[in-house]
């Protein structure tokens, strides 16, 4: 019988040993993926119900930050499991960074732009247009060490509460060290999550809209090139006549290894895109980040859920994201 290895306790009754748990039979667990996961382990349910959920990043004290979009307010979970009110009034936050100074810089998409939103009185601006063009929708980022920032605008698209909206322009975008705002590409359909190795050598983008996550060498001057397919998505598929991946957020581990959230769970690939395993979720994932004081813990956002996986990988720590 496979035991699941949270909140277990153990006790004796008559001398003999026997395991007692609170855990139900259909909580999620997770598969047995060699040097990320084993298998059986619960998948724990932080709190359901909030209001849009994105752009989570690990904080140094162990507690991890996310964005409630809708409700342009940044949520703190600790380290015990507690969540509290971070930031309010964030301008619709999104994607989230942290640099060397320790400010919060994130993608804002109520009033389109880049820019620092903490410390409380020390915000800042850094990007709100390219070439006189407002941004459309922000979505994700991601900072290297040198002070760059990379950053991604999905663009537009049709809902039931805006069917004919502005025609999409979707872009990679990168602020250099010096605060010069570059685009660095417009071809893809519709960029998301965006994520740098660990060496800082190669960009990955997720594709909502396409079977595979983007990969790009990052030249001296930090421009991209050789674009290519480095991972093929198990999370492709046609949803309401649409083709799409469902890809969203990235995380990488120490090992190089790119976490993708899509339409199929958190999909694992390793440095090369070599699939290594999938870990389904009850509600689909839309972005995930390593926390903890190990950074051993994945957490997962999406569809007004968050979540804690306990892994046996540990998130790379030479950044916060």
């Amino acid at each position: 019988m496979l035991l699941k290895t949270s909140h277990k306790k153990l006790f004796s009754v008559l001398g003999v040993l026997t395991f007692a748990s609170a855990v139900q039979a259909d909580d999620p667990v997770t598969p047995a993926i060699p040097g990320v996961s084993a298998g059986g382990v619960v998948i724990e349910l932080i709190k359901d119900g909030f209001n849009g959920t994105e752009g989570p990043v690990g904080l140094v004290d162990g507690s991890l930050l996310f964005t409630e979009t809708n409700a342009k307010r940044i949520v703190r979970i600790g380290p015990d499991n507690t969540v509290s009110t971070y930031l309010e009034n964030t301008n619709g936050a999104n994607g989230l960074g942290v640099n060397a100074k320790g400010e919060l810089i994130a993608v804002q998409v109520a009033n389109p732009r880049v820019g620092v939103i903490y410390p409380q009185g020390q915000e800042k601006n850094l990007a709100e247009n390219f070439e006189g063009q407002p941004f459309q929708r922000p979505n994700d980022l991601v900072l290297a060490g040198n002070g760059s920032i990379y950053f991604t605008d999905s663009g537009t698209r049709p809902t039931k509460e805006n069917p004919n909206p502005p025609a999409s322009k979707p872009g990679l975008f990168h602020i250099t060290p010096d605060g010069t705002l570059k685009r660095i590409a417009n071809d893809i359909e519709r960029p998301n999550g965006v994520q740098l190795s660990p060496d800082e050598k190669v960009l990955y983008v997720a594709n909502t809209l396409g079977e595979h996550v983007l990969a790009y060498d990052i030249a001296a001057d930090g421009s991209v090139q050789n674009r290519r397919n480095f991972a093929k998505l198990e999370g492709w598929k046609n949803t309401e006549n649409v083709w799409s991946s469902g890809a969203d957020g990235l995380a990488v581990d120490a090992e190089g290894r790119l976490y993708v959230a899509s339409n199929a769970g958190i999909e694992v690939f390793s440095n090369k895109g070599e699939a290594l395993g999938v870990i389904s979720l009850p509600k689909k994932p839309q972005n995930l980040a390593f926390a903890g004081k190990d950074k051993k813990t994945l957490y997962v956002v999406g569809r007004g859920a968050a979540y804690k996986i306990p892994l046996l990988a540990a998130g790379f720590a030479g950044r916060a994201k």
